[in-house]
Formats: C-alpha cells, structure tokens, sequence
C-alpha cells in the first residue's frame, strides 16, 4: 500500500472499527480516479488534491457508520452529488440497498457510471428531488437510514428526510463544528415531522478541522401533508 492517502484511509477506518479489506481499498483509489477524471465537466468536487478527496470525501462518508448501530438495509442519500456519502457507505457494507437522489443530471451522469466500473449492485440514482419522491407511495416511509451532506439548513433537511424514513428509522446528517444554532432551529420541525433528535456528536477527521454529526430518529409517521412542493422547503422552512 504505497500511496500515502489508502494508507491513511485504511487506518483510520480500521481504528474507528471498520476495516477495508483490499477489494475495498481497490475501489477507493478507483472512485478517486474516476472522480478526478470527470470533475473539469461536471463540476463534482472543490477537491482536486488526492489526499483530500480521501479525507474530505471518503472519511468523512464513513464517520456515519460509526453512529448507525447494527449496519441498515436500506439508505437514501439525499442530494447526493458525487455519491457522499453514499457511496462509501455502500463500498463499507456491500449488502446495502442504496438510493442515491440527486437533481443534477451530469452528477447522475457519473454516478451511473461510477456504479458500473465499481460494479457496485443494488443501488438506485435517481434524477430529481426528495420532495417528489417523499410523495411516492412506494418511496415513502421505506428506509432504514437518511443520510445528506452540505444539503440545506437541518429544518429543511428534515423535510426532505423524515418523510422517506420508516419509524425507527435514522436521519444522519453532518454539520460544521458549530451545528447548535441549526439543531435548536430545527426542534419544531422534527416534531411536526415525527422526528427527535437523539444527539450531536462531535466528528474529528486527520488534519482538517472539527465536524459535527447531527443523529435524528424518526418515532411517528410523517403527517401525509408533507414533504410539500418541490422548493416549498427550502423557501418557507417550518
């Protein structure tokens, strides 16, 4: 393992208790290439450098499996963009069934591409946004774990989650190393949405600067009101 940033990647998950087998490592270093080779056209990340892309990127997508308990069966990963952090979610545990939503058809151009040379199986892009498919009756209520990064303020985002997570079920979002002002905001609308949130957990990664980790969990249905329209969410938050 020559490369300085697979090495800092398979230590690091190993000492957070999630080995990478060699396969695994194989597919890292080929979502890197990929990543890099298609981002001039399609505008996927601000990180050009490798070692960022695997501690930006691939670390701080597998924080999230630290906080999940028992590995789910079923993930939504919402605004999904280059696949974080769905993506090494799903390399982490291949039985994962994963819906990767994003609006943006050349960044689900990759991602249908990345999934082939990957040869990744059961996971699902999907061209749109979650409020539409928070109103499929066959999407709705259907998944074990919500994940979204760098997506919308946490009121917003728990529009966009709670409605497509069964109860029981966990919305993971990460935040900046300052999430208490948007936790606080939110606390209505997990509420109304049938959601608490369980805990905010301070997430350290090698050499850049502190993250958060917001866990919220879904305890009733979601009223059938909502997600509202396409856009709604964003621009009267509740």
């Amino acid at each position: 393992m020559a490369d300085p940033a697979e090495r800092l990647l398979a230590d690091t998950a190993a000492a957070w208790g999630l080995p990478l087998n060699p396969d695994q490592l194989r597919q890292f270093a080929r979502y890197a290439d990929e990543l890099l080779a298609w981002n001039a056209r399609a505008n996927l990340t601000a990180s050009t450098d490798r070692q960022a892309i695997y501690v930006r990127h691939f670390l701080d997508s597998l924080a999230l499996a630290r906080f999940w308990g028992p590995p789910p069966a079923t993930l939504v990963d919402i605004g999904t963009g280059a696949g974080f952090p769905g993506v090494p979610l799903k390399i982490l545990h291949p039985a994962l069934t994963v819906t990767l939503v994003e609006s943006v058809g050349k960044k689900t151009a990759f991602l249908t591409h990345l999934i082939g040379v990957l040869g990744l199986a059961q996971v699902r892009v999907v061209t749109g946004r979650a409020e539409a498919l928070g109103r499929d009756p066959g999407e709705r209520e259907h998944y074990d774990v919500a994940t979204a990064r760098a997506v919308a303020d946490l009121r917003v985002l728990a529009e966009y989650a709670l409605p497509l997570l069964r109860v029981g079920g966990l919305l993971l979002a990460p935040k900046g190393a300052d999430a208490a002002r948007e936790v606080e905001g939110a606390r209505h609308a997990m509420t109304l949405l049938g959601g608490t949130i369980e805990r905010v957990v301070p997430i350290e990664l090698p050499g850049i600067e502190p993250r958060t980790l917001v866990v919220a969990r879904k305890v009733a249905p979601t009223d059938p009101r909502y997600p509202r329209a396409v856009g709604l969410p964003a621009r009267r938050p509740l």
